[in-house]
């Protein structure tokens, strides 16, 4: 937590996106000391605790959807039905070629790499503020495709390790749907009772909806393995656009848990990996980054946008940012030792592999979306902050005192700032000085 924390403490002092710092920090602390091992420390159950985690995170995410816009966005879809299938193709195709993986791990890698997700495509965008338009495209794409990474990660598992043919993995597939709607539909019905019908209080409405969650998402996943990620956006799907939740509010609280959760999973996640698992996969791994976000993604991008309202540098900006994030690493994380047993070709290179493709795409994709954004003409304006001064006659050093503190506060970003102009009456025994007026438009001074 403390590594979680101070990461993104850091990263905003730094203006980076946090994930830059979260990764190295896991993965510097898990080197140099044993005492940060995740599955010394919590055992079997660390996975499990990943995987609620994870659902969480998604439910939060499915709360930030409105279906009703989402319906008219053709885009988004295509993003998902061309995407998965087309990177999945690449990175399985790549994994074989350049990191010497046998077909099932191969495979598996395909699958996992699929994901980009709220955790690193929320805070990305945050960072770099491109149009509304383009964010909502970008945001829907990854809450959606997350849990349909997750379900297919545990299919191409089953295939890979069971070999049980493809009638039976295409029905634990529809197995896993089925289950992890039908959990979302009784979630649903229990958060509709407690925050709907019995009015429970703001803070039992917190506490309410992550115990809901959490036991929705461990039952199916009891079911079928990652149907709990189904439930678990579906339930924050139906709070944001049913009719009967719109009393609802949004909690801050529940959001700062949520960031919690983000850097607690990349810390200990990213702390699994050891420096000599890197060893040999390292330039492979370029290679493989290279072609994904150099190739796959613009290919994606230019399919899926075909015909569209977007003007031609909102279609490349949707070809610049396909980064991984946590679904990824926690479905390598769960699936890759289990393949290592079953002495599957190659297994022991998904976990290191995934881990430096998260790596590589989020500092790319970090530390270049906002220059490409600036120079397609895709982002907004910083949003300028607004100072008052209602000075004394005369009286310009409060003015300069004002100034120099947007100046510290705002660290170059747009300041406005108002002045008062004081009428103040002809001076009199009998007459006292009314209050200076409130603020009147100014021009606005930028630092």
């Amino acid at each position: 937590m403390v590594l979680a924390v101070g990461s993104q403490v850091l990263a905003s002092q730094l203006r980076v996106p946090a994930l830059i710092i979260m990764l190295p920090a896991g993965f510097t602390a898990g080197a140099i000391t044993g005492d940060v091992d995740p599955e010394r420390l919590l055992g079997p159950a660390f996975h499990s605790l990943v995987s609620l985690a994870v659902a969480v995170i998604l439910y939060n995410a499915g709360l930030g959807l409105g279906l009703g816009k989402m319906a008219r966005e053709h885009v988004v879809t295509r993003l998902v039905a061309f995407g998965v299938p087309i990177t999945w193709g690449f990175a399985a195709g790549l994994a074989a070629l350049l990191l010497g993986m046998s077909s099932g791990a191969a495979i598996m890698l395909g699958a996992i790499l699929v994901v980009s997700g709220p955790t690193v495509v929320n805070p990305l965008l945050r960072f770099v503020r491109p149009t509304e338009h383009l964010s909502r495209l970008l945001d829907w794409e990854g809450s959606l495709i997350d849990p349909i990474g997750g379900v297919l990660g545990s299919v191409v598992f089953a295939a890979v390790a069971v070999r049980g043919g493809l009638g039976h993995d295409f029905g634990r597939f529809v197995l896993s749907i089925l289950t992890g709607l039908g959990g979302a539909a009784l979630g649903i019905a229990v958060l509709w009772l407690c925050l709907v019908r019995l009015k429970v209080g703001k803070q039992l409405a917190t506490i309410t909806q992550l115990a809901g969650v959490v036991g929705v998402a461990a039952a199916c996943d009891i079911l079928y393995d990652d149907s709990g990620l189904i439930a678990a956006i579906l339930m924050g799907l139906a709070l944001a656009n049913l009719g009967a939740f719109r009393t609802v509010a949004r909690d801050q609280f529940f959001e700062t848990l949520v960031q919690l959760f983000i850097g607690l999973l990349f810390v200990s996640i990213s702390a699994l990996v050891t420096p000599s698992s890197l060893r040999h996969v390292v330039l492979p791994t370029l290679g493989l980054v290279a072609v994904l976000v150099l190739v796959t993604r613009p290919l994606v991008a230019f399919i899926s946008t075909l015909g569209s309202n977007l003007s031609r540098a909102e279609r490349a900006f949707i070809g610049w940012m396909d980064p991984r994030g946590i679904v990824a690493a926690a479905t390598a994380s769960t699936f890759a030792p289990a393949l290592v047993e079953k002495h599957i070709g190659g297994a022991g290179k998904i976990l290191p592999v995934t881990f430096l493709v998260i790596v590589m795409t989020v500092a790319l994709y970090g530390l270049s979306a906002v220059p490409v954004a600036k120079l397609l003409g895709v982002s907004r304006p910083p949003r300028a902050s607004t100072f008052s001064s209602a000075p004394t006659p005369g009286s310009w050093t409060s003015r300069a005192r004002c100034v120099r503190q947007a100046s510290t506060r705002c660290r170059g970003r747009p300041v406005r700032i108002y002045a008062a102009r004081s009428r103040w009456p002809a001076s009199s025994s009998r007459q006292t000085r009314r209050s200076p007026p409130p603020c009147v438009n100014a021009p606005s001074w930028k630092t």
